[in-house]
Parts: structure tokens; C-alpha cells; sequence
């Protein structure tokens, strides 16, 4: 299966795109990673995006849908794949059909705006060793302690309701076209990642035609 894999920030896109992965078999491919790694080789077209990254302007769409047809075009994608963070606008959209990448289905984990910043607002991490903590659900032994290291727990600057809140607002206003354009050829599924993991699994199974 051939899968693009959308959402908000903390909807838990990477905890279910890893069940995928063993469910399915086929890798998870992320931009950010894939653009990092054309860069470090040195590739033509990683060459060119570095130049636009120093020049402090976004990377174009067609530079990063030609990193990510290269990524694409590696054997561990033979099978399928799970593409993460791509396309984030209608153009990439388009750009990647126009570049011949077939996709089997666009899953949309949607999970309500105030549900997020709960989530989001409750996470922190180790200042010292970077441990992730939630203290809602997965909260230290020792409040405010890491368990790893004893470490001061933080929340991160980004991690604040209203931050959380303006990156929402970016999101829709990005993917709600996006939303409609794999609608109407008929490949988006939608599943709800409100709920506890297991049931989330279980709705993304059901929405890919997988069973649970």
C-alpha cells in the first residue's frame, strides 16, 4: 500500500504510522528526515535545497517532490510506503501526481482542536537527557523529576496553548484543501484519534479496508 498519512501536530500520527509499518510491512517516510538526508549526501537536488535553506527561503515544490520521488524510488519502497509531512499544500499535491508517484490512500487521523492542546499542553521532557513525559497520561515517579536521570522536567515553548492553538489554525487553513482534493478522487480515509490507542488502531484499520 502506497500511503500518505495527514493530521494535526499530537493527533499521533507517528505512534500509529510505526503500527503500520510492522502491520504492513513497508517503511515510514519522513520529509524532514529525506530532505536532512539529501543534503548530508550531497545529491544534486540535495545540493540545491541547502542553497535555498542558507538563503533562508522555504525549499520550492518541485525540488522537494524531486527528493522525495528519489527517496521513493529506493528498494525498501518497492512494496509501498507511508509517506509523513508530505504534501502540506494543494500544489505539492498536484506536483506529486505530475511526477507520476501513485497513491493508494490518504488517511486523516482528525482529532477535535481542544483535544490537541489538552494533549500537546501536558507534554514535557527531561532538561537533561530529553525523556518525554505527559503528565496526564504517562507521568513520572517523582513530579517534575525524570526517571531516567533526575533531570528537571520542562514544557517546551511550543507546547503552550496558544502556540499550540496558531499551529492548529496553520493546519487548517493548509490541509482542509488538501482534504478535498484526495476526496474527490475518491482515496481519502478518515479516521478518529480521539480515543484510547487501541480504538484508534482499530478505526484506522477499519477506514483502510484492513480489519482490526
Amino acid at each position: 500500500m502506497k500511503l500518505i498519512l495527514m493530521g494535526p501536530p499530537g493527533a499521533g500520527k507517528g505512534t500509529q504510522g510505526e503500527i503500520l509499518e510492522k502491520k504492513l510491512g513497508i517503511s515510514t517516510i519522513s520529509t524532514g528526515l529525506m530532505l536532512r538526508t539529501a543534503i548530508k549526501e550531497q545529491t544534486e537536488v540535495g545540493k540545491l535545497a541547502e542553497k535555498y535553506i542558507n538563503d533562508g527561503k522555504l525549499v520550492p515544490d518541485e525540488v522537494m517532490v524531486e527528493i522525495v520521488k528519489q527517496r521513493l524510488a529506493q528498494p525498501d519502497c518497492e512494496n509501498g510506503f507511508i509517506l509523513d509531512g508530505f504534501p502540506r499544500t494543494t500544489a505539492q499535491a498536484e506536483a506529486l501526481d505530475e511526477a507520476g508517484v501513485k497513491i493508494d490512500k490518504v488517511l486523516l487521523l482528525e482529532v477535535e482542536d481542544e483535544k490537541i492542546v489538552e494533549r500537546l499542553s501536558s507534554r514535557r521532557e527531561c532538561s537533561k537527557c530529553g525523556a518525554p513525559y505527559n503528565i496526564v497520561s504517562k507521568k513520572p515517579a517523582v513530579e517534575g523529576k525524570c526517571d531516567s536521570c533526575g533531570g528537571e522536567l520542562i514544557q517546551r515553548k511550543d507546547d503552550v496553548p496558544e502556540t499550540i492553538r496558531k499551529r492548529l489554525n496553520v493546519y487548517h487553513e493548509q490541509t482542509e484543501p488538501i482534504k478535498n482534493y484526495y476526496a474527490e478522487k475518491g482515496i481519502l480515509a478518515v479516521a478518529k484519534g480521539e480515543e484510547e490507542l487501541k480504538d484508534t488502531t482499530a478505526n484506522v484499520a477499519r477506514a483502510l479496508g484492513l480489519g482490526e
